[in-house]
């Protein structure tokens, strides 16, 4: 079974590599390859390595969960970049043979509760929490870098963990928690507990359009705006509330943002998720930047 995931890795890093000027056989890389031809760039080579989740297997069919590290590196004029991407995909095999392999889109199958908007409140702290702060954007980039593909065991993890993140990254740049221990109030995780707007993606962008007090950001009409340490939210379905945030970690050689994320880890990835599973026509996206008292 492992010999035959192998082969059926073996076979998806030969498609990114191959055929750079027709379609190939995956769809998703040929969307990938799509995105970065508008940007004038091109993959220059790809490799990947799979691991083994899951298995489970049932009159002859084998049902394998499996991860696959996608690492890409770019060519854009004359600038490299190294993309990195976690995929989470299934696959079935019949007596041995695979007969069905398709990518699990983690923003579809996984939910988290978020509490109705007029009971979220952002600005009422209390006098002794320290509420001024400067902003360490290379620390949270840092961060970002260390903890893109693992989690930090000072901190819970979440099986939708792309709002925690991006607060450690906040965190770990020097924003102040506020509001703590009223959940839908502030900023804050402590002793096993945290606040809406520190693990839900629309609290969090909530947060950042209101808070005034504590960790603040303005929002910006355009992603080449942003600096490294800036976050950017993601509507998927356009219907109103955000279902993921990234960080920028890095710029292209037009200006425009490189981020980090979980839930679907990536590091270096361009900002507009035009090749993931869960982007469609209707996405809308929210930009903010940090501030500080400086």
């Amino acid at each position: 079974m492992r010999e035959q995931l192998q082969n059926l890795l073996d076979m998806r890093v030969q498609q990114c590599v191959s055929h750079k000027n027709g379609k190939n056989k995956c769809a998703k890389i040929e969307k990938k390859k799509e995105t970065l031809l508008k940007r004038g760039a091109e993959i220059v080579k790809a490799k990947a390595r799979g691991k083994i989740i899951s298995s489970k297997e049932a009159n002859d069919i084998m049902k394998v969960i499996y991860e696959v590290h996608f690492q890409y590196l770019t060519k854009q004029k004359d600038t490299f970049f190294l993309e990195e991407e976690i995929e989470q995909r299934i696959a079935d095999f019949y007596k041995g043979v695979l007969v069905e392999d398709h990518e699990i889109n983690p923003f579809e199958t996984k939910k988290t509760f978020e509490p109705e908007e007029k009971f979220l409140q952002f600005d009422q702290v209390d006098n002794s929490e320290r509420l001024s702060y400067q902003y360490d954007r290379l620390k949270a980039v840092q961060y970002a870098e260390r903890w893109w593909n693992d989690y930090n065991p000072a901190y819970k993890k979440f099986e939708v963990d792309c709002t925690n993140f991006i607060s450690q990254c906040l965190y770990s740049g020097g924003a102040p928690m506020t509001g703590f221990p009223n959940r839908s109030n502030g900023w804050w995780m402590r002793n096993n507990n945290w606040s809406y707007s520190w693990t839900v993606a629309n609290s969090l962008r909530l947060y950042l359009s209101r808070a005034k007090t504590g960790l603040r950001a303005k929002e910006v009409k355009s992603p080449d705006l942003l600096l490294l340490g800036d976050v950017i939210c993601y509507d998927f379905q356009g219907d109103g509330r955000f279902d993921h945030n990234t960080i920028v970690t890095g710029k292209d050689v037009n200006g425009m943002p490189l981020v980090n994320a979980h839930t679907y880890n990536c590091r270096m990835r361009y900002w507009a998720y035009e090749d993931s599973t869960a982007y469609t026509p209707k996405i809308k996206y929210k930009f903010y930047s940090i501030v500080d008292d400086r």
